[in-house]
């Protein structure tokens, strides 16, 4: 079908509805959300912690899953504030957490991980570790034969009225899903082609760019300013979140 990019082996694709395509397709997922889910989850597998994705929300259902699994969870960040532990902000993860495991829900990048689980591989991307993430996708695209998707995961509006489509594309997320894209091999569909443009034509610029977003300013105003700063970094990671069994480990790292 023209919907699924073909003949392209690299795609671009959206939210949850763009996981299940590409599930369906049976490409290899690099799933993009920049702030915070795709950040904390690279932060946390560069510091060698493992992290268990579950679909939201936190209830009794994902604590039971924590404790089964022996994890921690991984709260929302005005949660952590009030229980104490870890929460989405990339900075609450540190060397300390050395193969500790903690189940992590998020609406967004969580969801699309556990709608996409059973692709021939899962990658987590974001602006951090943007040409790590390219590096590991090129090289099982290769070993695999099979194409890419990546999926910016964009937001959800808390006001959706019925009838109205809940998902708020972020551009934080176009952003890094273009920059990863621009470091992909293979022939690319028109949408990953306009998302690399993207990138191009924002230049230096992606840092302020994000910050003043909408995702951006809500967190600044939140009191959030310094996850905003850290995650519009480039580049400045070299770990490959994949799901093995459940749970995000470097792709580097042994099993």
């Amino acid at each position: 079908m023209y919907f699924d990019q073909s003949p392209y082996e690299v795609k671009l694709d959206w939210g949850r509805r763009g996981a299940r395509a590409a599930a369906e397709r049976g490409d290899i997922v690099i799933i993009v959300d920049v702030l915070s889910f795709s950040s904390t989850v690279v932060t946390a597998v560069q510091h060698k912690a493992n992290i268990y994705p579950y679909p939201p929300p936190i209830n009794e259902t994902a604590k039971a899953y924590a404790k089964e699994l022996g994890a921690e969870m991984v709260w929302g960040r005005s949660e952590a504030i009030r229980v104490g532990g870890h929460s989405l902000s990339p900075l609450s993860f540190s060397s300390a957490d050395y193969a500790r495991d903690f189940v992590l829900c998020s609406l967004n990048g969580a969801a699309c991980t556990w709608i996409a689980a059973q692709v021939p591989a899962l990658l987590v991307g974001c602006l951090l570790n943007a040409s790590a993430v390219a590096d590991t996708a090129n090289r099982l695209k290769l070993e695999m034969d099979v194409n890419i998707t990546v999926i910016p995961c964009g937001e959800k509006w808390s006001d959706v009225k019925e009838g109205e489509d809940e998902l708020r594309p972020g551009i934080e997320d176009y952003l890094g899903a273009g920059l990863i894209l621009s470091w992909l091999a293979g022939t690319k569909s028109p949408e990953a082609e306009v998302c690399i443009g993207a990138v191009k034509s924002s230049g230096h610029r992606i840092r302020d760019l994000i910050w003043e977003s909408a995702s951006g300013r809500e967190l600044r105003e939140r009191g959030y300013e310094d996850d905003v700063t850290y995650c519009c970094q480039a580049d400045i990671s070299y770990a490959v979140p994949v799901l093995q069994e459940n749970r995000f480990v470097n792709a580097g790292d042994p099993v």
